[in-house]
């Protein structure tokens, strides 16, 4: 088996070299790789992308790349258009081409965040931001491609390597006597090693059953906000580490207006994961697991 990874340096691109390795010939790419790496990775080149499946003609496709700036996209339309929907709909059309499994990454921001019941992945979307209606122009052009297809909407990624909301946290916690964090977003914080996980998983039960192809919900079991989050990060990293010289005695909430941002974010991102879990047999942890792990980690 010959899997083509994209976005081999993101948080999930990064676990999924390790995820999908043993299942066959990994070749990884990122928006800096060339022919002598393997092809293009870049997917702001829906032409170069075309060329190296063509080329490549593998069984799996992964695309674990996306423009994920949130805010910046507000500005950047255009660029946001080309890498979250044009280019997952080359790669589909592609993937039909030479007969891959295309998998893809999308996000709770395909949704208004209205509510508090889990989203489940046959209710309607509606996106409040130009990230989320990019990313959901991309789930649509994958679908309507007719190529067999995984695509997994998750939230609240974090990762060991690289930055994330509970560094950004431990970092002020030991500049601050006082933190102030947003209580009125709620979802999951969901690993990119889990994730990385549960598609490799996946992927082997859909290439030998084609009925288990669709749109699933990932992320990790639970929910908080981000100050629940913010509060549990202080309090395990006390923990785990003693000697750590946190100076942040209170976590204050706050309301989401109190920090405006160009893109809207969804206040209710939590994810409705029964048809993943009953789909592929899993059991999905408590999002404090995956956050503590990563925590032992890091310090």
């Amino acid at each position: 088996m010959k899997i083509l990874l994209l976005g081999k340096n993101g948080q999930v691109g990064w676990e999924l070299q390790r995820s999908l390795a043993p299942l066959g010939e990994l070749v990884a790419l990122d928006r800096h790789s060339t022919e002598a790496d393997g092809g293009c990775g870049d997917l702001s080149n829906p032409q170069g992308l075309r060329d190296t499946v063509q080329r490549l003609r593998p069984t799996v496709i992964v695309n674990a790349a996306a423009h994920t700036a949130v805010d910046k996209a507000e500005s950047e339309k255009a660029l946001a258009h080309t890498i979250n929907a044009e280019a997952p709909g080359v790669l589909s059309a592609a993937a039909r081409d030479v007969g891959a499994l295309l998998v893809h990454y999308s996000t709770d921001y395909v949704f208004d965040g209205s509510g508090a019941t889990p989203w489940r992945e046959d209710v309607a979307t509606g996106p409040l931001s130009v990230y989320g209606q990019t990313k959901l122009a991309g789930e649509q052009a994958i679908a309507a491609s007719g190529a067999r297809h995984l695509i997994f909407r998750t939230s609240w990624v974090y990762a060991a390597r690289g930055g994330n909301f509970a560094k950004t946290i431990l970092r002020l916690a030991q500049e601050r006597d006082r933190l102030t964090v947003i209580d009125d977003q709620h979802g999951a914080p969901t690993g990119a090693d889990l994730i990385a996980d549960v598609t490799a998983h996946a992927i082997r039960q859909a290439l030998r059953d084609p009925a288990t192809q669709g749109t699933y919900h990932l992320s990790a079991a639970g929910e908080t906000h981000w100050n629940g989050y913010a509060r549990f990060v202080i309090d395990t990293a006390r923990q785990l580490k003693p000697t750590l010289a946190i100076k942040a005695q209170e976590v204050a909430p706050v309301p989401t207006s109190a920090f405006p941002t160009p893109a809207r974010r969804p206040l209710n991102s939590r994810l409705d994961t029964t048809r993943l879990r009953d789909t592929f047999g899993l059991a999905l942890p408590d999002w404090r697991v995956g956050v503590r792990r990563m925590l032992t980690e890091i310090l």
